[in-house]
């Protein structure tokens, strides 16, 4: 049970806060189908600025940790700039935009880590290493029954997460440029005619958006994969998009959805290792999390309601 736990949390965290970075977006009303490529790309930069460090500098590339979660989330936010123009400057379909940017990061961050490693460090690899990220325990609350699990084996980016979503829900719900957001994607001529910039929010929520989909990324990569390579294009993205949908772009609800996406995939995982089960059906356990997305969407979808103005371009003078 413990395992289940664990593994769980740190698989539904990072989820989480690029689920986060969804709902900023879709409730601004900027349909958002790229947090699969913001993500990736994050991932990236974060990966390649803690190895070009590391390499320069001869420092373990494992203190450069909290560097290459920074520079992820600026890299996250620097690709999503791509989406907010397309869809705010140049009116464009805000689902072919997501679909295309998703495809060219994937292309993009492929090609260049193959030419970087080939070029800079000498080795035939589509991988930068990373290893795992270090955990930590809190003694006294990881003896507790069953709770104590949560504070067992802890990674440092799952208490990054819970701070910054703890923030980001206050910034939402709590300020005016939540207020100005959520308005935006449900009434933006309301919002126009308060004097306030419906573009720029929009903007703004966007690159949210891509700055916490880079963190995600990152977090990915120091606890599942190890490294940054196409892994982290697993459907992660789309994921976190289906537990904000679930959620009903609410950052509660979501949290709920995320978590039980995560002990899904811990379970199933744990299933197959206590089963000593070939690794045709490993993979075949790993699934979970996805099925149980359709069943979610299929009985859940009708009951949601996205906001009024999701996907809509906003015309100024229209009325």
């Amino acid at each position: 049970m413990d395992t289940i736990i664990i593994d769980g949390l740190s698989f539904a965290l990072p989820l989480f806060i690029i689920a986060i970075g969804g709902i900023y977006s879709e409730k601004s009303g900027i349909t958002n189908l790229a947090l699969e490529g913001f993500q990736g790309f994050g991932a990236f930069i974060g990966a390649l600025s803690a190895v070009l460090m590391a390499n320069a500098s001869g420092t373990d590339i494992q203190n450069l940790f909290y560097v290459a979660l920074l520079f992820s989330m600026i890299g996250g936010m620097g690709f999503s700039i791509i989406h907010a123009v397309l869809c705010i400057k140049f009116k464009a379909d805000q689902v072919i935009s997501g679909v295309v940017i998703n495809i060219l990061a994937l292309a993009l961050t492929t090609f260049l880590t193959a030419q970087i490693n080939s070029f800079v460090f000498g080795t035939a690899s589509d991988k930068f290493q990373l290893g795992v990220s270090d955990r930590f325990t809190i003694e006294g609350l990881a003896n507790i029954p069953v709770i104590g699990a949560v504070f067992t084996n802890v990674y440092p980016f799952e208490v990054i997460i819970i701070v910054i979503a703890l923030f980001a829900w206050y910034l939402l719900y709590k300020t005016k440029f939540g207020m100005r957001l959520r308005a935006s994607g449900e009434n933006p001529h309301s919002v126009d005619a308060a004097g306030v910039d419906v573009a720029k929010t929009r903007f703004s929520a966007v690159l949210i958006s891509g700055l916490l989909s880079g963190l995600g990324g990152m977090c990915f990569a120091y606890s599942i994969s190890a490294n940054f390579s196409s892994n982290i294009y697993m459907g992660y993205g789309f994921l976190a998009i289906a537990a904000l949908i679930f959620g009903n772009w609410r950052i509660l609800p979501t949290l709920a959805a995320c978590l039980l996406f995560g002990f899904a995939k811990s379970g199933g995982a744990f299933i197959a290792q206590s089963m000593a089960l070939p690794s045709s059906f490993t993979d075949l356990f790993m699934i979970l999390p996805y099925v149980l997305t359709l069943l979610l969407l299929i009985f859940f979808s009708k009951s949601n309601r996205a906001p009024r103005a999701l996907g809509e371009i906003y015309d100024k003078g229209k009325r």
